[in-house]
């Protein structure tokens, strides 16, 4: 399998993933839709977004729940990602969408783009503490954000977390969240990912 990522974006969290189930993958970076070999990103992602996962049999997948779920699913035993059929595959899902459509669709594809109008990025703006609010109230005092051990919800959670902390917004405002985001920091499999990406954002930076 290939990873094609960019550094710290969302795709962050299926690095997390993949690295947490110790699947065989090749990490590859893309910058300015060039991939790493200076091929055009478009030609295999006609969105030009990260993720794209491209499987052994040359099949893409190009959207961050299904990339998480195709990963958790491929090492059913590390735990990733509950059962089909049960209610909690559908917990997770839940978080999922919540991820992708409240917060990273609607607050951060806002507050980041380029071509926002400056109404547009404050409304967006003002959704952040009431969303930390209900999240900090689904998380409770638990440590993880589905069930009792690290999932893909999870994985993604930590990776919009980097986003909050990157616009200066002071998680310490939710003890809960700051909490979990702290201990999760530390976990070999985000550490590790993380360190990767930002070793790839100082080369280009240099």
């Amino acid at each position: 399998m290939e990873l094609f990522a960019s550094p710290l974006a969302c795709s962050l969290a299926s690095h997390i993933t993949a690295v947490e189930a110790g699947l065989p993958f090749k990490l590859r970076f893309v910058e300015n839709k060039k991939t790493d070999d200076g091929g055009d990103y478009y030609a295999i992602s006609p969105k030009g977004y990260v993720p794209a996962l491209r499987l052994d049999d040359g099949r893409i997948l190009n959207e961050g729940p299904s990339v998480l779920q195709y990963l958790a699913d491929r090492k059913p035993e590390a735990g990733l990602a509950p059962a089909w059929g049960t209610v909690e595959r559908y917990e997770l899902i839940d978080a999922l969408n919540y991820l992708s459509t409240e917060v990273h669709k609607r607050i951060f594809a806002n507050v980041f783009s380029t071509t926002a109008a400056e109404p547009t990025k404050a409304a967006a703006q003002a959704l952040m503490a009431p969303t930390l609010d209900y999240l900090a109230n689904r998380l409770g005092d638990r440590d993880y954000l589905v069930g009792n051990s690290f999932t893909v919800a999870d994985a993604y959670f930590v990776t919009l977390l980097n986003w909050f902390a990157f616009v200066k917004v002071d998680l310490a405002k939710w003890p809960t969240i700051n909490g979990y985001y702290q201990k999760h920091l530390q976990r070999p499999s985000v550490s590790k990912a993380m360190g990767v990406e930002l070793a790839e954002r100082k080369r280009r930076a240099a």
